[in-house]
């Protein structure tokens, strides 16, 4: 799960999967990161660890860090929150295959239509619309495996 500075959409994401996958029976490893430095080693934003936990999500166990090149080997798929993010991962992709694995995640219940997930970081009121899309997607691609 990638975006920014992974300290909003990517945390919520990365917990709405966690639980998706646990209820679902599933061994997967899931992460998040940022396409900046910034927020490294930082907690999710406030209002992120808020919407969550009001869903029964907890996620205060992530720490923001920086999309590494690494990750292309360590995931099958990287989902990410809107086209910028996504150009910038790609950018960092050396091969088709690494390419080949990055999608918007909201192509789980839009396919081909790249829908983005607004950045709710200006706007107080949007983690929770946030995190009905991300849970929708999630749902979508757990559903399908």
């Amino acid at each position: 799960m990638v975006c920014l500075g992974n300290i909003c959409r990517s945390p919520l994401a990365e917990g709405i999967m966690k639980q998706k996958i646990g209820e679902a029976g599933l061994q997967w490893e899931v992460d998040s990161a940022g396409t900046g430095h910034w927020h490294a080693g930082q907690l999710p934003d406030p209002r992120s660890i808020v919407t969550a936990r009001q869903h029964g999500i907890d996620l205060t166990d992530q720490r923001a860090r920086q999309f590494q090149v690494a990750d292309f080997e360590q995931f099958d798929k990287i989902f990410v929150m809107d086209i910028q993010n996504r150009r910038d991962v790609q950018r960092l992709a050396r091969t088709d295959e690494h390419r080949a694995k990055v999608e918007l995640i909201l192509d789980q219940i839009h396919p081909g239509q790249d829908h983005s997930v607004p950045d709710p970081y200006y706007d107080d009121n949007g983690f929770e619309a946030v995190f009905l899309m991300l849970d929708q997607a999630c749902g979508a691609f757990v559903s399908t495996r």
